[in-house]
């Protein structure tokens, strides 16, 4: 079940932070996690390390809030410079430059995969070998119907050639491939 949200005046939020009562710490998630969190993600553009980062700044708040005079400015203006702060302490910060310097390789398995045609599905791996070994005008007709998901007559318009010849092609290319099995 969802909870409600909890919005309070800043004059009460304020005295609630100060007291250290634990509606205090709801009504801020409520009412702030998404222009702080905003904030912060636009500055580390990294979403993971925002949403830590966001709850390290809620309890930075929360620690800090007696030091809050409401004399020298709003409260929403005195958590965006604890939240501001923060994030660049963590942009400074050796871990962050480090992690930044590796590349995850999840990444770029894909721009890989795709530049070399590596193809890790179990089934296809040999029957695409097969298909590399075959005609050319075989390869290509193979490779757009069966790998890349081109219907007959996408194939066709895509290669300006006539549709009875794509399958002609194709049904000579699996006969082909067939030979390979026997």
């Amino acid at each position: 079940m969802k909870s409600k949200k909890i919005f309070l005046t800043e004059e009460n939020l304020v005295l609630a932070l100060k007291n250290k009562d634990i509606i205090a710490m709801q009504a801020l998630n409520d009412m702030y996690s998404d222009s702080l969190g905003g904030i912060i993600t636009k500055i580390l553009n990294d979403p993971e390390l925002s949403k830590d980062a966001l709850q390290e700044v809620f309890w930075k708040i929360w620690v800090s809030a007696k030091s809050y005079d409401p004399s020298k400015g709003r409260l929403f203006t005195w958590m965006l410079n604890i939240t501001k702060n923060y994030t660049i302490d963590i942009l400074r910060s050796k871990r962050y430059r480090d992690n930044k310097k590796n590349i995850n390789i999840n990444d770029c398995l894909y721009t890989i995969d795709i530049r070399y045609k590596n193809i890790y599905n179990p089934d296809t791996i040999l029957i695409k070998q097969l298909v590399y070994r075959l005609k050319p005008e075989f390869n290509i007709l193979l490779e757009m119907v069966y790998f890349k998901g081109y219907t007959h007559l996408e194939t066709a318009d895509e290669l300006n050639l006539p549709i009875g010849t794509v399958k002609t092609r194709i049904r000579m290319a699996i006969m082909e491939l067939r030979t390979q099995f026997d």
